[in-house]
């Protein structure tokens, strides 16, 4: 079959009408990633031991699994468990999915930042009788944040990457839209390509948006680490 111009303008606003889906999967996926992912890092921080290995192994537990696998239990296996089963609707089982999978990594990303802040802060929080949610909210997470969000926005333009996986547990967007378009008319090349094509229009300025990130990120916190003594710490 050769392209035909007339059907990919025909069914172009069809397929373009699914992006909402995508997006809107992509944004509540990720801030659940971001609430979460902070949450297992402080939870594997925890002073009492059975929480962190608890914590931590379940991190990694997610974290090897396959998405699609982890999106069919949510989907089709948890309303089933005895005693647990919840039914959830295609759309908030897939954003569950995806914002518990990628949680794990930007555990990864909260950790690296945290520790990159110098002893200096946590002595200086500690000799001025900071309680524990002063420290974290107004000294450490201040600082530790905004160095590593080129590698949040790396994940979020991941996450939009990923979201046609919902659409094996019968999440309408593009990629499922396309393929229902294709099998109505036997024409799959013009509704894939147009999915490809905008997948490419969103994700490509988005990349370069985060590498820009990067740089400025550089420019502010690359230079090295200085001394910090207690009479530094921002109250």
């Amino acid at each position: 079959m050769m392209w035909n111009w007339e059907y990919a303008i025909a069914v172009f606003p069809i397929v373009f009408q699914a992006i909402w889906v995508t997006l809107s999967a992509t944004l509540v996926g990720f801030g659940i990633a971001v609430i979460v992912g902070l949450f297992w890092t402080l939870a594997r921080r925890s002073s009492y031991k059975p929480v962190a290995w608890t914590v931590g192994g379940l991190v990694e537990f997610i974290r090897s699994t396959p998405l699609l696998v982890q999106l069919f239990f949510l989907y089709y296996a948890l309303p089933q468990l005895p005693y647990i089963g919840v039914s959830l609707d295609a759309f908030t089982a897939g954003v569950i999915g995806l914002g518990l999978h990628y949680s794990t990594y930007l555990s990864e990303i909260y950790r690296s930042g945290i520790e990159s802040i110098p002893k200096g802060q946590w002595e200086a929080c500690t000799a001025l009788n900071f309680s524990r949610l002063h420290t974290w909210t107004k000294v450490i997470l201040p600082q530790a944040v905004p160095p590593v969000l080129p590698m949040f926005g790396n994940y979020l333009i991941v996450m939009f990457k990923e979201t046609p996986l919902l659409g094996a547990i019968t999440v309408v967007e593009m990629l499922q839209v396309s393929l229902i378009i294709g099998s109505q008319s036997f024409r799959y090349i013009e509704p894939i390509t147009i999915v490809g094509l905008l997948f490419l229009l969103l994700s490509y300025p988005s990349a370069l948006a985060v590498r820009r990130l990067e740089e400025r990120m550089k420019a502010r916190y690359g230079r090295g680490k200085q001394k910090v003594t207690r009479e530094e710490v921002t109250l």
